[in-house]
């Protein structure tokens, strides 16, 4: 019997479409004469839907849901994910759902899955909570466990504690949505990163992933410094210059970077007018009635608030290979030397660690019984003692290689 072995992708952070490419590289490239592979799409609504197969090979989430009926005309020919629709109501996230495949009840999943690969990627992917459903489901998942992933996820909480257990560590500080928008003068910021960090430094979102809203900062004009901390923050001022400069189609494309969420700030944005905009050719609307009206500057910033991780800022020095730290490191280690051919080509064909897994994978019983054990494992961390959290972090070879008999 194939172990079911279910591919988490998706997702509602902004590197959702790594994580749908992921996805599709592992459902690719699983052993299917060893597993069965179950994709298991995560929407913007954070429902767990068990998509139909041909939509893992369409280019992007955009490209399939939310499902084109579902769209409503847009003037500007923006390509929005399911958020842009609105606040919907659980009926109406099902009825898209329908389309793509089925939706799954969190209580299904152990009947449904084996082991979860997770490939969704950061806030709600990395940060220890998608973690803690396969935890209290008693599912064996690939990667870090709750604790040592909301650790990793937050730079600024990750670096205060390697800090206090001794590693080395570039100049740091941080700072707080609410301390920027308290600060009287941006002069005595500048001043601050001066004395305590140099340039060029690093600005960056203290809890995203990848190089989101990551400014290295080499000018220490207060201009470049603002733009570089609101871009952290995901803060877009836009000017009635600026605007007014613009013709039709360039401001399309304006609108069309400020909602995206690679390069701009994402949808929905709440507007200095205190308003939440869903859709981009809305947020267009609102801009061109604004500046019709005469006001010279609007500023919007973003509005996700399941994505928190804009409350707060990380600056820290950048000529130093200890700054690397600061990036989301990996769990795994190099595969021992199995007992078996069979232990071989499972653990390499997932690309795991062999603490994952008992040696008979095929026993479904003892694979849920070992999972217990390791929920043990993922969690030991003693609070008392940040050496042990760091020993922890970098692994213990003999204790993460082990083979249980």
């Amino acid at each position: 019997m194939k172990l079911k072995v279910g591919i988490i992708f998706g997702g509602f952070s902004r590197e959702r479409e790594i994580s749908f490419a992921g996805g599709r590289t592992v459902y690719d490239n699983l052993n299917k004469s060893l597993f069965e592979a179950i994709p298991l799409f995560v929407d913007s609504f954070g429902n767990f839907v068990l998509l139909d197969w041909q939509y893992i090979y369409k280019g992007s989430i955009r490209d399939f849901y939310p499902p084109v009926d579902a769209l409503p005309a847009s003037p500007g020919g923006f390509q929005v994910y399911a958020e842009s629709l609105g606040n919907l109501s659980i009926i109406e996230q099902e009825k898209l759902i329908t389309q793509i495949g089925r939706k799954v009840q969190f209580e299904e999943l152990s009947s449904l899955i084996d082991f979860a690969f997770l490939c969704l990627h950061g806030t709600y992917g990395e940060d220890g909570r998608v973690q803690g459903i396969f935890e209290y489901l008693g599912i064996p998942y690939s990667g870090s466990g709750i604790l040592s992933s909301s650790i990793g996820i937050n730079k600024a909480v990750q670096k205060n504690l390697m800090k206090v257990a001794g590693f080395d560590s570039p100049a740091f500080f941080s700072l707080f949505r609410h301390e920027w928008k308290a600060m009287a003068s941006i002069q005595a910021l500048a001043g601050k990163i001066k004395d305590e960090i140099g340039f060029p430094c690093v600005i960056k979102p203290a809890n995203q992933g990848s190089s989101i809203g990551v400014t290295i900062l080499s000018d220490t004009s207060e201009t470049a410094l603002r733009k570089a901390i609101e871009s952290a923050f995901f803060i877009r001022r836009i000017t009635l210059d600026e605007w007014s400069k613009l013709s039709p189609s360039a401001r399309i494309e304006l609108v069309r970077s400020v909602t995206d969420i690679r390069e701009g700030i994402g949808i929905p944005v709440l507007t200095s007018e205190m308003e939440t905009i869903y859709h981009p050719d809305a947020l267009q609307s609102f801009l061109e009635k604004e500046f019709a009206s005469g006001k010279k500057k609007l500023c919007s910033r973003v509005a996700m608030l399941k994505v928190r991780s804009s409350s707060k800022v990380l600056l820290k020095g950048r000529n130093s290979r200890a700054s690397l730290f600061v990036t989301k490191t990996s769990n795994r280690l190099p595969c021992p030397l199995l007992k078996s051919e069979k232990e071989r080509t499972f653990r390499l064909s997932f690309k795991i660690s062999s603490r994952t897994f008992p040696k008979d994978y095929s026993d479904r019983s003892e694979l849920r019984a070992y999972s217990t054990n390791q929920k043990r494992m993922r969690t030991f961390i003693p609070f008392a003692s940040f050496q042990c959290l760091c020993a922890y972090r970098w692994f213990h070879y003999e204790r993460r290689t082990s083979i249980p008999e």
